[in-house]
């Protein structure tokens, strides 16, 4: 299963420990809507041309068209990045956007920030994230993410995730930025995104970026979740891998396949699109192996910090450099809204954890685990591709629905060993397309996302 443990759990716990006012997510243009009571999770995302106009300009500029976006016109300066992954120190010239501040909707527990972008080659970005408290002091500038598409030895970064970043108030693990402890009433009121743009000295390339936004949620302290009525008997036909069957291949990306949930789910959903990487992305795959696009879905997420392929936005990020895909990072409130995707044609990739015996017919416990939901059964039951599968055909398994959805939307559960950790809270990728039917669109905007 993945290594991942979602977030360091103490502090997941204490941030989790509080139960603050529901809220409705913001729309995209940034229009706060009425507050709904089931819903604790304010999406802002930036994406058109007039949304990459705003902000606060060094050295970039929006672009148009059919998929509007940011990218470098004049370098801001140059700075030096020494790589702790390769060893080496580079100069990059720099651009940088900071968006407006955005005042979310939920007084929030927890941040992630994600984005959608195209780097080439000697090109990365950087995101950042600097929050203000309810008790009006404000965060550092956190980073979110160090990120590329390529890992080429000679021109790129390596992406990666910062470890180590704390004000004492509030810590960033890995991918998601979390009050160290709810109790206290602290919460992250407000925040605002800063976009580094580097490219090589001296060329005119640059990343474009088409996505750039966040989720702050503040869902409450709970080993349960009230059950929901069955409202959808729907499959939706996604294709089927199994990340066993890489068990041992290209140990240097976390271990080989027995760790590639996140990629191997992604993927799934990628193809589902109708997108997936051409034989010359491929030709560095073993022919040996079968389903070569795993492999490659495992490089091109792994966070070399991380030492995984499991950080949410990178995969997010992955999903996004297939043509006129996007992907997010969002949680959702309940099976009834994931139903509302599934009716759509939009399948999920959600985030659990649990024991053994917590979800019957999975063989397995995981403390973090991604598979992609593909549908409901005339019962309600929930059917998964699990990518903890010995096999492609064996991928497609069908879960009850009360277990499925306790373990996916609870905060807290117990361990082997009895010991109070975090669970995720309802956290899942959506990946779909940028040109998308009227019932898509509402479905998403049901949930938040434009």
């Amino acid at each position: 299963m993945s290594r991942r443990s979602v977030l360091a759990t103490a502090a997941a716990v204490a941030a989790l420990a509080a139960t603050a006012a529901p809220a409705l997510a913001a729309s995209a243009a940034g229009t706060a809507r009425p507050p709904r009571a089931d819903r604790l999770v304010d999406n802002r995302f930036w994406t058109s041309y007039e949304h990459w106009r705003s902000g606060t300009h060094e050295g970039t500029a929006a672009v148009g068209g059919s998929r509007p976006g940011l990218r470098i016109t004049a370098p801001a300066g140059r700075t030096d990045y020494a790589d702790p992954h390769t060893g080496r120190t580079a100069t990059w010239e720099y651009a940088r956007w900071t968006t407006p501040v955005h005042r979310s909707t939920v007084p929030a527990t927890e941040v992630i920030a994600s984005w959608n972008a195209r780097t080439p080659a000697g090109t990365w970005l950087q995101v950042e994230l600097r929050g203000t408290y309810s008790d009006k002091t404000r965060t550092p500038w956190y980073v979110m993410g160090r990120w590329t598409s390529g890992d080429d030895k000679a021109v790129d970064i390596r992406r990666t995730s910062v470890d180590d970043q704390t004000d004492d108030k509030s810590t960033v693990w890995t991918d998601t930025l979390s009050v160290d402890d709810a109790t206290t009433g602290l919460r992250v009121v407000s925040y605002q995104l800063r976009l580094t743009l580097y490219r090589t000295p001296g060329t005119s390339a640059t990343p474009t970026v088409w996505r750039l936004g966040a989720m702050a949620s503040a869902i409450p302290d709970r080993f349960t979740v009230p059950a929901s009525k069955p409202g959808l008997a729907k499959e939706l036909t996604v294709p089927r891998y199994s990340q066993e069957t890489h068990v041992g291949q290209y140990p240097e990306y976390d271990n080989g396949g027995e760790a590639w949930c996140s990629p191997t789910s992604s993927q799934m959903i990628i193809e589902y699109w109708g997108r997936k990487p051409t034989p010359e992305d491929l030709a560095w795959v073993d022919p040996a192996f079968a389903d070569p696009q795993v492999c490659h879905a495992a490089r091109f997420t792994y966070d070399y910090q991380y030492g995984g392929c499991g950080n949410w936005p990178f995969n997010a990020a992955y999903a996004s450099t297939y043509k006129d895909l996007q992907g997010v990072v969002t949680r959702l409130a309940s099976l009834t809204e994931l139903e509302s995707l599934i009716a759509a044609g939009i399948p999920a990739i959600t985030s659990q954890s649990f024991l053994r015996e917590e979800l019957t017919g999975a063989g397995y416990g995981t403390a973090g685990h991604l598979m992609t939901v593909i549908g409901f059964t005339a019962d309600g039951d929930v059917i998964a591709n699990d990518p903890a599968s010995p096999s492609n055909p064996a991928v497609r398994r069908v879960y009850k629905r009360r277990e499925w959805e306790n373990i996916w939307l609870r905060t807290q559960r117990y361990n082997a060993s009895g010991k109070v950790v975090s669970g995720t809270g309802g956290v899942c990728y959506l990946y779909f397309p940028t040109r998308l039917a009227a019932a898509q669109k509402k479905a998403l905007a049901a949930v938040g996302i434009h």
